[in-house]
């Protein structure tokens, strides 16, 4: 059995900075790419950043320039620094991770609140 477990939501004002962090563990081979997604109330998730095995990252347009993604192989973590924040990043952070263990699986984990709000 594989879980992912986030931490590092919270409260933060306008222009605030954050850092997000998801540990994966269980029976676990090899991880392939991680993921940040988030959901906002009444819309649906959607992809914030992407970092493969290699370390190639991806962003959503409105986070460019404010968020980076990174990942700590050796520890099987993931982390999303998110800067400059605006109240429109106001939502459930979700970790996800393509993780090969006997067999390849698609893992969610329980998603940890952020809201920007002064």
């Amino acid at each position: 059995q594989v879980q992912l477990v986030e931490s590092g939501g919270g409260l933060v004002q306008p222009g605030g900075s954050l850092r997000l962090s998801c540990v994966a563990s269980g029976s676990i081979f090899s991880i392939y790419a991680m993921g940040w997604y988030r959901q906002a109330p009444g819309k649906q998730r959607e992809l914030v950043a992407l970092i493969t095995s290699g370390g190639s990252t991806s962003y959503a347009d409105s986070v460019k320039g404010r968020f980076t993604i990174s990942r700590d192989n050796a520890k099987n973590t993931v982390y999303l620094l998110m800067n400059s924040l605006k109240p429109d990043d106001t939502a459930v952070y979700y970790c996800n991770a393509a993780i090969r263990s006997p067999g390849d699986l698609q893992v969610w984990g329980q998603g940890t609140l952020v809201t920007v709000s002064s």
